[in-house]
């Protein structure tokens, strides 16, 4: 893809995350995705994805800043939302969280094959407990 194609293609795959479409979302995966220091493949991304609008049923992103290079992308993103619903064991305690996520993205095919950054679900639950 050119530089502008991985934009647009970055800016459709936020746009169905802002839409929780679970099912967009899995086709812009590719289903042996590599994520550090999380489960590989779409399944687990999809999973992480669902719990994270189960607890924050209007989580929302929003691009900062998008680099790009080759087949790679660099994405600063804020996110937020309100703790509505349960977080893993955590019950919900109505807080609002915004975060900054980093991550970098390599796409192959149109899909994300690797994956490394801050979004992690693990995170929020830190945030939400203090």
């Amino acid at each position: 893809m050119e530089s502008w194609e991985m934009r647009e293609w970055h800016a459709e795959y936020l746009e169905a995350c802002n839409r929780h479409d679970l099912a967009a979302i899995r086709a812009f995966v590719d289903p042996a995705v590599r994520r550090a220091h999380l489960p590989g493949g779409a399944d687990a991304w999809v999973e992480d994805m669902a719990e994270l609008f189960q607890a924050f049923p209007d989580w929302q992103w929003r691009r900062i800043q998008l680099l790009v290079e080759d087949d790679r992308l660099a994405a600063h993103t804020r996110a937020g939302g309100t703790h509505l619903g349960p977080l893993g064991a955590l019950a919900p305690t109505r807080r609002h969280v915004n975060v900054a996520e980093f991550s970098m993205l390599r796409i192959a095919n149109g899909r994300i094959v690797e994956f490394s950054g801050t979004a992690d679900n693990r995170e929020l639950r830190g945030l939400i407990e203090r």
